[in-house]
């Protein structure tokens, strides 16, 4: 039986609707695409959709309380709400460079979750 899914790009402003065909989970066909890209991204989407994670971390002593963090790549989207959950845990002391790892390999996806900015220590 064919099925049709329905997703809109997100790799160049055009913002295509893309319309995907599938049968017993195999892709058939990719309508709506302007370029290569778009057909890719609806049979990734299809296949294994996988978001950035982007959330912020407690900072101890720091100048702000909170930390911007975010993934090194993207990890299965079905578990980015967990890794926010695990990451809303975790307390890091400042000072903090930008792009230091801030938890190694968030939920064994192979992952590491880094510092979006440098934060100082709060000085007395």
């Amino acid at each position: 039986m064919r099925n049709s899914h329905s997703f809109v790009c997100i790799n160049c402003p055009l913002s295509c609707s893309l319309e995907l065909i599938e049968e017993n989970g195999e892709v058939i066909e990719v309508l709506g695409n302007e370029c290569n890209v778009g057909a890719k991204y609806a049979e990734e989407e299809f296949r294994n959709p996988r978001r950035m994670v982007t959330t912020t971390v407690t900072v101890r002593e720091g100048l702000l309380p909170l930390l911007p963090v975010v993934s090194e790549s993207s990890v299965p989207k079905d578990m980015v709400r967990e890794a926010v959950k695990v990451l809303s845990e975790v307390v890091v002391d400042a000072p903090v460079d930008e792009g230091q790892v801030i938890y190694e390999d968030i939920l064994g996806t192979g992952v590491n979750i880094i510092s979006s900015r440098k934060l100082e220590r709060q000085t007395s």
